[in-house]
């Protein structure tokens, strides 16, 4: 395995740590040269890129956050002229306006290589071929992991999400060894696998790589059991750089190495800011270290994890994302977050893994419904079961009562990309 390592990742911690320093003082030089947002920001703490002299700094200089982009909207975070800018990315803006990205070609060569990186680490080779079923367009998914498995030497089909059951018959003609799609699109082919009568574990897929969304170890199992394949874990954010980020080994599947050579990660408490020791679970914060169109310092991504030491590379590894600080819900006093809801759908018997979370409002009070479907064979008694387990398990281990609606098969809507867990109904008239 280990000659299938780039130099980086042959590279010991103290290594790490010096080029890791010297790239971080560069891109602050950088920002701060280039970024009128960033040169005000240092400016305002009594900062200047001079003052990070050990990884330690970097503790000392302001947050960047999606408000931020937004403010600066459209290219006002670009840290090169526009002329050298060689893509635009932007997310959908459907909160607000949208956060916008740009790369130069050296950016778009360090991402091709990053998730070239991700997907050796997931277990491809090569000559395979991969199915990415990642959206196309604007989203950073599809793109990011087209470039980057042709650089690993696979051959791409670019299928995109959608036209689900041509994606199905695509899986069978072309057969491919690895698809890259989140895993709740993957549980959508899987049910058009089985409604065209095709055993999923017959297929020439070996290999998912899957991101964008959280995802459980319950739902590792299912797709792993049913597909008969290696699910593993992709991280990345658009505003980082695109997936390709982190990546989960196939060895160990013990959470993602953060390719730390390019981004430099901290755990800080979400609502103090202080950065917290090795170990303990708050929110990731990215800091890029050889992004030139449009670098971040110490970037909020509101998602929720914890840092551990390497094992299957030197780099460090983030445990599987448990959830985003703006997916939280408070319900009477109870956090709650999406992902406890699936552990506990996806060990349910007679329930699929399709669920939503709807919220609504009963006088002064919130409500909380589990609307889940029951696979196709379960009986009215195996459902009523089922309902009644969801809403004593999510008692007994949350510790707040929700309402739980057994559906039909096929009643909530499919999704082609990001698939969205909670409906906030709350603020609907008659809510």
């Amino acid at each position: 395995m280990t000659a299938l390592l780039d130099a980086a990742e042959r590279m010991d911690r103290e290594e790490l740590r010096a080029l890791q320093l010297e790239r971080l003082r560069a891109t602050l030089h950088h920002v701060y040269a280039h970024v009128d947002h960033y040169r005000a920001a240092f400016d305002r703490a009594g900062l200047h890129p001079d003052d990070c002299r050990s990884l330690a700094d970097l503790a000392r200089f302001p947050f960047t956050t999606k408000a931020d982009l937004r403010d600066n909207y459209p290219f006002g975070m670009f840290a090169v002229p526009e002329e050298q800018v060689r893509r635009i990315h932007a997310s959908s803006g459907t909160t607000g306006r949208p956060t916008v990205v740009g790369y130069t070609q050296g950016d778009l060569d360090t991402w091709a290589d990053v998730v070239a990186r991700s997907i050796r680490a997931a277990g491809g080779r090569p000559g395979q071929k991969v199915h990415v079923a990642y959206g196309y367009g604007l989203f950073t998914g599809g793109l990011g992991a087209h470039y980057g498995a042709e650089r690993l030497g696979c051959t791409v089909i670019p299928a995109s999400g959608g036209m689900t059951a041509r994606q199905v018959q695509l899986i069978q003609d072309f057969r491919p060894e690895i698809i890259m799609v989140t895993p709740s699109y993957m549980l959508t082919l899987l049910d058009e696998f089985e409604r065209q009568g095709v055993d999923p574990r017959s297929t020439s897929l070996k290999v998912g790589i899957f991101g964008a969304e959280p995802w459980t170890q319950e739902m590792r199992r299912e797709i792993e059991e049913r597909f008969a394949i290696d699910a593993v874990d992709i991280y990345g954010l658009s505003e980082v750089m695109g997936p390709g980020v982190a990546q989960e080994c196939v060895e160990t599947k013990d959470g993602l190495h953060i390719w730390e050579d390019h981004f430099y990660p901290e755990v800080v408490d979400p609502f103090t800011g202080e950065v917290l020791p090795e170990g303990a679970e708050g929110e990731l914060v990215f800091t890029s270290l050889t992004k030139e169109a449009m670098p971040v310092i110490r970037y909020r991504t509101r998602d929720l994890t914890r840092l551990l030491p390497g094992t299957a590379r030197v780099f460090r590894r983030m445990e599987k994302v448990t959830g985003r600080s703006d997916d939280l819900v408070i319900l009477r006093g109870v956090n709650l977050f999406p992902t406890q809801i699936e552990e506990i759908v996806l060990r349910t018997p007679a329930v699929s893994p399709h669920f939503q979370l709807r919220l609504t409002r009963e006088g002064r009070l919130d409500v909380l419904t589990v609307r889940a479907e029951a696979r196709a064979e379960a009986t009215p008694e195996q459902r009523a079961a089922a309902a009644a387990s969801v809403a004593a398990a999510v008692k007994d281990g949350i510790g707040v009562s929700v309402g739980v609606e057994i559906l039909d098969p096929e009643t909530l809507e499919r999704s082609v990309g990001k698939f969205r867990r909670i409906v906030d109904e709350r603020d609907r008239p008659g809510s």
